[in-house]
């Protein structure tokens, strides 16, 4: 049993450098592209200062189509998209682009939940005291709501971990679950990359806690 783990070393260290490109590309899609989406959504509601009705309404109907969708069934469908961008439809960076799709959304509302828990009073004074919008999204918004923020970027990064491994037919922990741990019904490998997921999601949540409770001014 151990001989095998030990043969698979080199494997898993891949494996695991797989995982974090994917998760990095599309982590960092949701924070680059996700948070002005979410800001949009929340500045475009009823009663905010940007206040547009279709607008809102089409981001609302695109982020709940996306989020509604089971990534699997999303992999599946943008595989055209995905040989289109990268030109291949296997490898970590293949499946960052059904990921980073699957991110952008979830991020995104995220988001507009995390700004919704700033105090509407805090707003009308930065308006009142004649900040532009962009100060108010940046010194109002923003940071009041980074502790929200940071534990909504928890939250998706742990969500794209768990969806990393869903794609295990092109790369990551989740490949080699499959290919070693299922079709060669190599149990301890199973259980190894299990017991490797477990302990990223755990450093991740306890990484994103500690950050969230030390910017949350209350």
């Amino acid at each position: 049993m151990f001989n095998n783990l030990t043969s698979l070393l080199p494997d898993f260290w891949i494996s695991i450098g797989q995982t974090f490109i994917m998760l990095g590309i599309s982590v960092g899609s949701a924070v680059f592209v996700g948070t002005p989406l979410g800001i949009l959504f929340f500045f475009t509601d009823r009663g905010q200062i940007f206040e547009h009705k279709v607008i809102h309404r089409v981001i609302d109907y695109v982020v709940n189509t996306v989020r509604s969708m089971p990534f699997v069934i999303l992999l599946v469908a943008l595989i055209p998209l995905t040989r289109w961008v990268v030109g291949t439809t296997i490898g970590p960076v293949a499946a960052a682009v059904p990921l980073s799709i699957a991110a952008i959304p979830y991020f995104a509302r995220l988001v507009e939940q995390s700004l919704r828990e700033v105090p509407k009073g805090v707003i009308e004074a930065a308006v009142a005291m004649g900040a532009s919008p962009l100060e108010i999204i940046w010194k109002v918004l923003l940071n009041e709501a980074r502790s929200s923020l940071i534990s909504a970027l928890t939250v998706t990064t742990i969500s794209m971990l768990s969806y990393s491994a869903m794609a295990g037919t092109v790369g990551g922990i989740g490949d080699l679950a499959i290919r070693f741990g299922y079709y060669r019904f190599q149990t301890e490998v199973m259980v190894s990359t299990v017991i490797i997921l477990i302990l990223l999601v755990q450093i991740i949540q306890f990484i994103g806690s500690r950050i969230a409770h030390v910017l949350d001014k209350r």
